[in-house]
């Protein structure tokens, strides 16, 4: 499975911008099966919900449902939506007869997401060309159990976890040893998409996004704070034999997650 990254810098609350901006990058795209964008990707990492809200399934939905069928891919990435008189940081994965999404877990309460935003209660694990892959936002990362494999008798949940984020450059060392640290312990490839540049309340981030597969080794060559199109490849056979040599997750305790 072929897989592209994009990180990018976001120009603050102008979605339209943002989209058009994207328009060119996505061209290089064409010869993948899933293209995954930032956190908030249209917007940045902004609490002024009541003027950049989308109605759910809104404009940037429909772009990437677009962009899917030209493109032949899906698309994965978050936007903020407004719905039943709610706000949800929202994460959309769009194209090929895909069409899900995901509202995020856990907000930021250090920015006061938990103010602007409602946390979302459900996972979500999409099938994509047979890759069962499940969708997170930036802080879920901190997370373990939010981001943890079930396995029974040979059946794991999922194959890979893909993070989209706006993580601050002055974390970037957590993020991407969370990241290495989620691929080991859930035996499945990872990947996590960020942001670069500075928004408008002077945060700033570094991008340092990231793929590790199953065995926390480094894929890709992203570095810092600059624009990255980053193509990976997933191999399925690899995974699968990897699980049956190293089966960790048999002895893995049960749990149930709260709601």
């Amino acid at each position: 499975m072929n897989i592209a990254l994009i990180q990018h810098n976001i120009i603050w609350e102008n979605p339209q911008r943002n989209r058009q901006n994207l328009d060119s990058i996505l061209l290089d795209c064409k010869d993948c099966d899933l293209v995954i964008l930032p956190e908030m990707f249209t917007t940045g990492f902004s609490m002024n919900t009541k003027n950049i809200a989308e109605p759910s399934f809104g404009d940037t939905f429909k772009w990437m449902k677009q962009k899917g069928e030209e493109l032949q891919t899906v698309l994965m990435g978050s936007v903020s939506v407004f719905e039943n008189e709610k706000y949800f940081n929202r994460l959309y994965v769009v194209g090929q007869g895909q069409s899900h999404f995901y509202d995020k877990k856990h907000l930021f309460t250090m920015a006061k997401e938990h103010q602007h935003y409602s946390a979302g209660k459900k996972e979500l694990v999409v099938n994509i060309k047979g890759w069962k892959i499940k969708p997170l936002i930036c802080y879920d990362l901190r997370f373990p159990l939010w981001s943890r494999n079930k396995h029974d008798k040979g059946d794991y949940s999922f194959d890979a976890l893909v993070y989209v984020a706006n993580w601050p450059a002055v974390r970037a060392n957590a993020w991407v040893t969370l990241l290495q640290a989620r691929a080991i312990e859930n035996l499945a490839y990872t990947i996590g998409v960020n942001r670069i540049g500075e928004d408008a309340n002077g945060v700033k981030y570094n991008g340092s996004s990231r793929a590790f597969d199953f065995k926390g080794v480094r894929q890709d060559q992203m570095d810092g704070n600059e624009f990255y199109l980053q193509k990976i490849k997933w191999d399925k056979s690899e995974l699968d034999k990897f699980r049956e040599n190293f089966p960790s997750l048999d002895d893995a305790s049960e749990f149930t997650l709260g709601g």
